[in-house]
């Protein structure tokens, strides 16, 4: 069954490649130019985010690395104003790799996985289209077939093979309905994906819009907080003499 499916994931890959449907509805490009951008920069955003995460996390472990050497160091000095600033800045640097911690969290739960979350949506419109593509094939080679179905029945007649004349009318009659279910098909697909679309476009903005604004206010309280940090600790430092 593995086999099959992957057969058949590749028999569809070929034919995306091998077919080429001629657009005469300018939305239709428009849009499908607009998928293939936003997906390839959120791909790149998505890359980004994961980065900077693990950069993030990297700062907080190593920020924890500097407060137990600080403490220890504190510990070490002989000189009680300086023993005490260089405690309190252990402490100092521990409450602020707990905030580089949260935001890593942040950068990974709120942008990363959003951007990875839109990029599997925006690969399920493009499915979508390529639906509309197939049912557009579908319609095509029914049309094909009926002009060939009608060219059999010419050459019968030239032939005088009255005989399979009737047979050949209704091979005809038999294509002629399914050109129209197929054309009635390739309607049907695109003023659904017409809707669908102008509903998603306006979910996307939306949600991507609450998220970016709910991440860039956890990253300005975070920054409020390593600021407190500094300020907390700043009359310590100055206490050294």
């Amino acid at each position: 069954a593995g086999v099959l499916r992957l057969f058949h994931k590749m028999g569809d890959a070929v034919e995306k490649i091998a077919f080429r449907m001629d657009e005469s509805d300018e939305w239709f490009e428009e849009k499908q130019n607009q998928v293939e951008s936003l997906e390839t920069h959120l791909r790149r955003l998505h890359t980004s985010m994961e980065t900077l995460t693990q950069h993030r996390r990297e700062l907080s472990s190593m920020t924890a690395l500097f407060a137990k050497s600080a403490a220890m160091l504190g510990t070490a000095e002989e000189h009680t104003a300086l023993s005490r600033a260089l405690s309190q800045l252990a402490e100092t640097e521990e409450r602020i790799e707990t905030v580089h911690a949260d935001q890593s969290d942040h950068d990974f739960f709120i942008m990363a996985e959003l951007c990875k979350d839109y990029v599997a949506l925006l690969g399920a419109v493009k499915e979508v289209f390529h639906e509309r593509v197939k049912s557009y094939k579908s319609w095509k080679e029914a049309e094909a077939t009926l002009t060939k179905k009608r060219e059999n029945k010419v050459k019968l007649e030239l032939a005088r093979k009255m005989d399979k004349i009737p047979q050949a009318e209704d091979e005809i009659s038999e294509w002629v309905n399914k050109v129209e279910k197929g054309k009635d098909d390739f309607e049907k697909i695109s003023k659904a994906i017409r809707k669908e679309v102008a509903r998603f476009d306006k979910y996307r903005v939306e949600d991507f819009k609450d998220s970016v604004v709910n991440y860039l206010e956890q990253l300005m309280e975070n920054q409020k907080r390593i600021m407190k940090c500094w300020e907390a600790f700043l009359p310590e430092a100055k206490a050294i003499a």
